[in-house]
């Protein structure tokens, strides 16, 4: 039997929206403690990561792709300490530190897990860069699968500089995939460090690309969502070697395939321990672009927002 007693416990914090709109519609609420169903757990939140997801579902840009019922809380990765499980779970005991994806609710105090998306987290792996992992570790592991990127290929990815296109490139170079990433010049060098052959946005892109690959590219990844799709098919020769996490609507009109969380279950784990193996044999780069307490979420989306940005914003939650 699992332990899912509630009993006493006070109201939680957390961000959320009863509206869809900027990040003026964020507030700080209480929620009630939730109660892990069969299979799950409740984590004590120590941090939450930030995503591009979380501000377009606040927005309401995506109702037709992620619907939610409001008031809703969102945050779809945290690290923290399992306090309760549901019934059937043998595998987590309260007090495990542990780091993995949830379905919204992330930030807050307390957070649902489904218990089989959970790995570990190493002691040495602080709290921040915990809960940074499992979505853009996650993403950039089902890309590459998508796609059929294998030992041999050139791999293009716009936006290589982010969250996801940081553990993709790391993922890459251990699978032997010659990657070319296009971000902007302030960040070149920090591709060269992941192993990747940068190279600039803008005007000129399609040129610099093939400088680059003479011999052409075999997949492109798009991470950025810059109207860059029909660039993209040009290059790679073919809609099907095309895949976007970032323009579903421009994958639609252009017939390239867009992967936006489904079947993320299947990729978690194997995704989750890829990224630990690299941090446990000292191999993983994974910077934190901002550290803010859950209080400053609409900053953080806010930011999330503007893009550029190297690496991930997670919430500290008291």
């Amino acid at each position: 039997m699992g332990n899912t007693s509630n009993a006493g416990a006070l109201p939680a914090k957390a961000i959320g929206f009863a509206e869809y709109g900027g990040t003026d519609v964020l507030r700080s609420i209480e929620v009630e403690v939730p109660a892990p169903g069969p299979g799950q757990v409740r984590i004590a939140v120590r941090a939450a990561g930030v995503n591009p997801l979380d501000h377009k579902v606040r927005s309401g840009a995506l109702t037709g792709l992620f619907p939610v019922t409001l008031p809703a809380v969102v945050g779809y990765e945290v690290a923290g300490v399992v306090e309760s499980v549901g019934a059937g779970v043998t595998e987590w005991r309260p007090g495990d530190e542990v780091l993995g994806a949830v379905h919204g609710g992330g930030y807050a105090q307390y957070a649902v897990a489904e218990a089989d998306r959970l790995v570990r987290k190493p002691a040495a792996l602080g709290w921040a860069r915990a809960a940074a992992i499992p979505v853009a570790a996650e993403t950039a592991w089902r890309s590459l699968d998508l796609l059929g990127a294998e030992s041999g290929h050139t791999l293009l990815v716009h936006g290589a500089a982010g969250g996801v296109g940081t553990l993709l490139l790391q993922f890459a170079r251990a699978r032997g995939i010659r990657v070319i990433g296009t971000a902007s010049e302030t960040n070149h060098a920090y591709l060269r460090e992941l192993g990747a052959l940068p190279v600039a946005y803008g005007e000129g892109l399609a040129e610099r690309v093939r400088a680059a690959a003479p011999g052409g590219v075999d997949r492109v990844l798009d991470a950025a969502g810059a109207g860059l799709l029909p660039l993209s098919v040009e290059l790679a020769g073919d809609a099907e070697h095309v895949l976007t996490i970032a323009d579903w609507q421009g994958a639609e009109q252009h017939g390239v395939r867009f992967t936006g969380g489904e079947a993320t279950a299947t990729y978690d784990r194997p995704a989750l321990n890829g990224a630990l193996d690299l941090f446990e044999a000292g191999d993983l780069t994974l910077p934190l672009h901002r550290e803010l307490p859950l209080a400053e979420a609409a900053e953080a989306q806010a930011e999330s927002a503007r893009g550029h940005l190297r690496g991930k914003i997670v919430l500290i939650v008291p």
